[in-house]
Formats: structure tokens, sequence, C-alpha cells
């Protein structure tokens, strides 16, 4: 079973952990310029390094749909940049998944794959896909939705170790991002994280900076730049979050049930 998995940050990049160690082949699109955060845990730095590992899996990036399908051969997740999707109609997948994370549908048909899934707000099961998952942390994290839509985007943060937006950093102004801090630095409220055109970015509460933003990328005034996870716990920094683990165990909960791959008599209802 093939899956393209639009989207290659850290959420994305749980949800293909555990397709993929489920046995079911994922290739993965991004933009051409990946602003990924948790930049240890997402699959979308093989098109920046041509080559990146997330716990023990590898990715590379691929220069189109046919060096992907090489690439699956040799046991790697391949990763293109092509934001539009446009591989899907020459790869042919058994499913697509929306995980751009968008708030909003980029474009995905409920016709592009026998088996369609959008993740989190903007899609709405049997309109756009055949099925959403909850990305709202809470009772319903990465429950599948058969019939209607995910909870929609409330723009605050979910609650880690007692913190919400506080744990967010934002760039302070437009320009180009510097960045001071390596993830997995010990931080204190007040340390300065990054610049932006020689205004600093604050640490807003005690942690490790779990994500930053890459040197050099280009940024806009409140743009989330770096996330502090207050429970200390450097590990973190390296493993998918039990959010993105939760939501691809919803996808690949649907993916399994749309496809009959339950076997008979499962229902889904």
């Amino acid at each position: 079973m093939l899956t393209v998995i639009r989207g290659a940050g850290d959420l994305a990049s749980g949800i293909a952990l555990r397709l993929r160690r489920s046995r079911i082949q994922v290739v993965m699109t991004d933009i051409t310029r990946p602003t990924a955060i948790r930049r240890t845990v997402c699959f979308s730095q093989a098109i920046v390094h041509r080559e990146t590992v997330v716990e023990d899996v590898t990715a590379r990036r691929a220069e189109g749909a046919a060096r992907a399908l090489e690439l699956l051969q040799d046991g790697v997740i391949p990763v293109l940049a092509d934001p539009e999707g446009r591989c899907i109609p020459e790869l042919r997948p058994d499913a697509v998944v929306d995980a751009i994370l968008a708030k909003r549908n980029l474009g995905t048909r409920i016709t592009d794959a026998p088996v369609v899934v959008g993740v989190g707000p903007g899609f709405t099961a049997g309109e756009d896909c055949h099925a959403a998952v909850e990305t709202m942390r809470g009772h319903y994290l990465g429950r599948v939705i058969y019939a209607g839509s995910p909870i929609p985007n409330t723009g605050v943060p979910g609650l880690i170790g007692g913190f919400a937006g506080e744990r967010v950093l934002r760039a302070p102004a437009d320009g180009v991002f510097h960045q001071i801090l390596d993830i997995g630095a010990q931080v204190k409220m007040g340390d300065v994280a990054a610049t932006v055109d020689g205004q600093p970015m604050v640490c807003t509460l005690d942690g490790v900076l779990r994500g930053i933003l890459a040197d050099g990328t280009p940024v806009h005034r409140g743009m989330k730049a770096g996330d502090i996870d207050p429970r200390c716990e450097k590990k973190h920094c390296y493993c998918a979050s039990d959010k993105a683990l939760a939501v691809g165990g919803g996808v690949l909960e649907a993916i399994l049930a749309l496809s009959g791959a339950l076997g008979e008599g499962e229902n889904h209802g």
C-alpha cells in the first residue's frame, strides 16, 4: 500500500512514522524552502539537507515521482519539493493524507486517491476527503471523523507542562532570522534565542528549546519562530510528540478502515 502525505512538518512526520512502522509505504511532499521549527523531528529537512533521520527512519530528497519510487525500494521515505502535489497523479497512491495544517484546504480533492484523509481544521469528511482526523489537544485528539469537520482552529497553542501560548516564540520584526541558540538548549525566561533585524526574540519561560527556525529564514513580525518545552526533557527534542503519534494513529485507522484492510465485518461508522 502506498500513501502520499502532503506536508512533512512535525505532525506529518509523526503520521509518517506510524504508517511506515505499520508497513505502509510513504512518500511525502513539502514546500521548496521548509519553515519547520521542530527541525530535528521533521522529514522536510530532507529537502534542505538531501537526507535526514527522524527516530530510526531515514528520508531522502527525491527529484520527481520516478526517483521517489526508486527510493522506496531502498527502504527510505522519499520527500519531494512539490507543494502542489503534482506527483500524485503519476504515483497513483492508494491513499493521500493532507497534513499541511494550513487550517484550510489548499487543493486536496476527494478524487485524488481511493482513500483521502484530511488532517485538522479546513476539511469536511464526505466532501473534500473521505475522513478527517482531529488535531485539537484534549478528549477528541486523534479521533477519526467520517462525516463533518474537525474542531475549528482556536489560534491558541495546546497546553504542555501547564503552559500554552507562552511556549511559542514569535519573530519580533520583519526581516531575516538569526538563530543564536540551538534546539535542545536549556533556557531561562529572558534569554535571547534569536534576533531579527537586531531585535531580540526573548524566551518567555524556563525550559528546553524544542524547536527554532533555521538561521537565515525570512520571517515576518509575529511569525511562529520557536517552541519551548517547560518539561525540561531534552530527549523530547529528538522524538515525535504525543500529539503527532496520536494523530498518526487516527490516520492509520482511517486508511485501514476505508481501504478494507481491517477485513470483512469491521465497521467504521
